[in-house]
């Protein structure tokens, strides 16, 4: 069975709250520019902890390489 790889997708809805920042266990998810959060790729594991606390709900959880 192959193993799925997730990570976070923010959406332009952001409110830049920075509830996901604080919240992001690996340190993969900052807002820039006080605008919109980003996800570092390299760091994101798709755990899902900065949808759940998204008071935008604006984070989902997709499948590596989904646009």
């Amino acid at each position: 069975m192959v193993k799925v790889r997730k990570i976070a997708a923010v959406g332009r809805e952001c409110v830049a709250c920075g509830s996901c920042e604080n919240i992001c266990p690996r340190g993969a998810i900052r807002v820039w520019n006080g605008l919109i959060a980003r996800v570092d790729g390299e760091k994101c594991v798709g755990c899902g902890m900065c949808g759940k606390i998204c008071p935008a709900a604006v984070i989902e959880i997709r499948e590596r390489g989904e646009g």
